[in-house]
């Protein structure tokens, strides 16, 4: 790949997925997931040059990563641990609309992502770079890494994009929060639901640290984004929804893809909506996300079938 567009650093872990409860037995099916993956494959699906930047075992749930992005089109700057294994997300789906999930990671190869790693991951610098918060609650070694790479980033002119993406299973809001407030300064432009903005200090505490754009996630109500002095507001796109897992990260797929594409406000809004609406209407984690010629789709709205 030449220069990526993008460049995302974080834990992608196998993925067992089953319907009912998990205790009755029955089929699982296996693949990928993880925020920064998924974000990545999104990307790649759009058109965009992606690179993800993390760390697996030396396993065939490794291998299963890696050829995973690499089939999507995606460009991985992976390091392969062969102390650890591979981490694990196995998900229920319990009843209709509630998906249950059963982390583990505790040890994963995941877990060691470096400042090294973060380095080698950005000796190419693309356009943009995208963290999450999930990615610093995995332990001190990740948590330096994301430090690291958004002061990188900042040195090398690099677009910094950050979802907050707070995971209570993983760290307290009070643990995270002074680490989430500490990355706005290296920060471009900040995704967060309302909770997750009141976590970082909320817009104030947001405008003050010089971040320039706020996207606000409202679920099923839509979102806003704050850029400019202006704000935008877009309603969800209706669609029948199937499950809501890997909705944010499409979401900020399609933000982004806008970013790149140099939309204005209201389309990158749009563009994450429509993506957005492509993950809730469709099961896994990025299995449903749209490439851009499928973007359209969703504007037909009748039951057309398209030949």
């Amino acid at each position: 790949m030449s220069r990526p567009e993008v460049t995302t650093l974080g834990e992608t872990m196998a993925s067992l997925h089953g319907q009912g409860p998990l205790r009755m037995g029955g089929a699982l099916s296996l693949s990928v997931a993880g925020a920064e993956a998924n974000v990545a494959i999104g990307l790649a699906r759009l058109g965009h040059a992606a690179r993800y930047a993390g760390v697996v075992g030396d396993d065939e749930f490794g291998l299963l990563v890696t050829r995973t992005l690499r089939a999507e089109g995606v460009d991985t700057a992976v390091r392969v641990d062969p102390g650890r294994p591979t981490g694990l997300i196995v998900q229920e789906n319990r009843i209709a609309g509630i998906t249950r999930v059963h982390y583990y990671r505790d040890g994963s190869a995941g877990a060691t992502l470096s400042a090294a790693d973060a380095s080698a991951a950005l000796a190419d610098p693309p356009r943009l770079l995208h963290v999450t918060g999930i990615t610093p609650a995995l332990g001190p070694a990740p948590r330096a890494a994301v430090e690291h790479a958004v002061r990188l980033a900042r040195d090398a002119g690099v677009r910094v994009s950050l979802d907050v993406n707070h995971r209570a299973r993983l760290w307290d809001a009070e643990t995270a929060a002074p680490v989430l407030a500490g990355l706005l300064p290296y920060t471009d432009l900040l995704f967060a639901s309302g909770d997750e903005l009141a976590l970082v200090g909320g817009r104030e505490a947001v405008a003050a640290a010089g971040v320039g754009e706020l996207v606000v996630k409202h679920g099923a109500d839509g979102a806003e984004a704050v850029a400019g002095g202006e704000t935008v507001r877009l309603p969800a796109r209706r669609v029948q929804a199937v499950s809501t897992v890997g909705a944010g990260d499409a979401f900020v797929a399609g933000y982004l893809s806008g970013v790149l594409d140099g939309l204005p406000a209201a389309g990158r809004l749009g563009r994450a909506v429509t993506v957005g609406a492509f993950a809730v209407a469709a099961h896994g984690d990025w299995h449903g996300l749209p490439t851009r010629a499928e973007l359209a789709l969703l504007d037909l709205g009748d039951g057309s079938t398209v030949r």
